[in-house]
């Protein structure tokens, strides 16, 4: 699959809605971390006895398992510096994030939703609502610059609280489905792209999860904090809380874009 686009162009307009602020400070340059052999999400190796799960080659799923990801496991800020904190990452999704400080945690999933929307020539179904309720829509005449103009917008007005009202509830976490959403509404909040899955035989299922963060930077396929055996794999079970390195969810944090 050919690299995501170019970077988003055009100052921001002011909204009045929550601000973007910083949860981590740039850090210095340094030596990258090792290389990444893995070229998509889909090269990412399931354990031993899981398979992913099926999915049609039009879904948001499948379209998940072919983002390209990056030589090298290093995360940089928006302006091009080091994230401090470079040991919470598995892989680097090659995927622009922009010279502002814009497309933090919220954003990264409604770029993510949007990219494969405007692939699909699904133009009406991008769509996406500030905290007053307000939607932004893309005209359907829409080219490359007009979209990255109407993301920065996007990302400039909508953050996770908004997120979380226009996502759907998942009654259940069994019922997790890549292209699902953790997604914890507020100042501070945090969202997380459940960028794959598998299952065994036994019908056990496991998760990939990715995010950005504060300050804006990369897209990054996480670490499992509390299982190094099956990290980069999150395991569905009955434990209420989901720790990720970096924010701690709940099992009813789990959403879904309408109609998927």
């Amino acid at each position: 699959m050919p690299l995501l686009y170019v970077l988003l162009l055009f100052a921001f307009t002011a909204c009045n809605n929550q601000s973007k602020t910083s949860h981590d400070s740039p850090g210095v340059k340094q030596n990258a971390p090792d290389s990444n052999p893995y070229r998509t999400i889909a090269d990412i190796p399931a354990p031993k006895g899981y398979t992913r799960t099926l999915s049609n080659n039009d879904s948001y799923l499948s379209w998940l398992r072919r983002l390209p990801l990056k030589e090298n496991k290093t995360v940089y800020l928006y302006d091009g510096r080091l994230k401090i904190n470079q040991a919470v990452q598995f892989a680097v999704l090659d995927v622009p994030v922009g010279n502002k400080n814009l497309q933090q945690c919220a954003d990264a999933v409604m770029r993510l939703r949007a990219e494969y929307l405007y692939q699909q020539k699904r133009i009406p179904d991008i769509d996406f609502s500030d905290n007053n309720h307000v939607h932004y829509r893309l005209q359907a005449s829409a080219d490359r610059q007009v979209f990255d103009q109407y993301l920065e917008k996007v990302f400039a007005c909508c953050g996770t609280a908004s997120l979380s009202n226009q996502l759907s509830p998942v009654s259940a976490f069994s019922q997790i489905r890549g292209g699902d959403i953790l997604v914890k509404g507020g100042a501070p909040g945090h969202a997380m792209q459940v960028i794959d899955i598998a299952v065994n035989n036994l019908g056990k299922k496991i998760y990939l999860l990715a995010q950005s963060y504060m300050p804006a930077q990369d897209i990054h396929v996480v670490i499992n904090p509390s299982d190094r055996q099956l990290s980069p794999w999150y395991e569905v079970n009955d434990q209420p809380v989901i720790e990720t390195p970096e924010w701690t969810f709940y099992q009813g944090n789990l959403k879904r874009w309408p109609g998927e």
